[in-house]
């Protein structure tokens, strides 16, 4: 008689962190980033005081000036209207409906970028706590047009210190910024595709809408991008598997390796 070897036992998927605990830290997170901006609220003097300083180090770098990317959006009222809808709809859902998506078809993802995402927004807030920063649209050295107030829509009051929703002197680091840049990387580092660098786009358009609405100036980018390059040497990013290339293609493994570097 036979004697066959059994098929051996499938690796234990990545397991999902439990929901409700995820949703209360997230919210959190979100919270008390949202609180520690406020504190700065006041510092109106020193805000201004930092924008001229940044303004001045922009032009001793020989960066591009703010104003050539807003020229550009300023051709056609559609165009810089959709910019303002862009900067104003698109930064939270897109973040939520990435850290979602990873939560359901990537756990291990999701868990690597929950860390760098909360390590990228713990930096920003200590960040704007010593270094409240004016944005470009109220600079006047730079003369720019606030967009958002003539064009609309926007997300700001037009007087700063009515502003109950919102810190308009927490310029630097931009998380519109830091944070497309994450959802960009995470889907890439996430999936197989070859069209996934593609995702690079959402970066990209995000900065030019961030500096032609004169929202931000070209260094809060580089500072925030500068962040989340330190978090993400620090944070291991999940190994990716045979099992991902499978599924990308509709085919179904014999065995589920589990992702490496999934800790909670």
């Amino acid at each position: 008689m036979e004697c066959r070897t059994a098929p051996p036992e499938p690796a234990a998927a990545t397991p999902r962190p439990p929901l409700v605990r995820e949703l209360l830290l997230v919210a959190g997170l979100f919270l008390l980033y949202k609180f520690g901006r406020t504190l700065t609220s006041g510092h109106t003097a020193e805000a201004f005081r930092d924008a001229d300083r940044v303004w001045e180090w922009e032009r001793a770098l020989r960066l591009p000036g703010e104003g050539a990317v807003q020229s550009a959006l300023l051709h056609g009222d559609t165009l810089v209207h959709l910019a303002n809808v862009y900067y104003a709809t698109v930064h939270f859902p897109a973040t939520a409906a990435f850290l979602v998506w990873l939560y359901l078809r990537r756990p291990a993802h999701y868990v690597w970028a929950r860390r760098a995402l909360a390590a990228v927004t713990a930096a920003a807030l200590l960040l704007h706590l010593a270094f409240p920063l004016a944005p470009p649209r109220m600079l006047e050295a730079a003369g720019l047009v606030d967009t958002g107030q003539v064009y609309g829509p926007t997300v700001y009051s037009a007087v700063p210190a009515t502003d109950s929703l919102a810190n308009q002197f927490a310029a630097m680091p931009s998380l519109h910024f830091g944070w497309a840049l994450m959802v960009a990387v995470g889907l890439i580092a996430a999936t197989r595709s070859r069209w996934r660098v593609l995702w690079l786009l959402h970066p990209l358009v995000t900065l030019l809408v961030i500096v032609g609405t004169a929202n931000h100036y070209w260094l809060d980018a580089l500072v925030a991008g500068g962040l989340l390059g330190i978090a993400l040497a620090v944070i291991r990013v999940p190994r990716r598997t045979a099992t991902t290339a499978r599924r990308q293609v509709g085919l179904t493994p014999v065995e589920e390796p589990a992702l490496v570097g999934a800790g909670r």
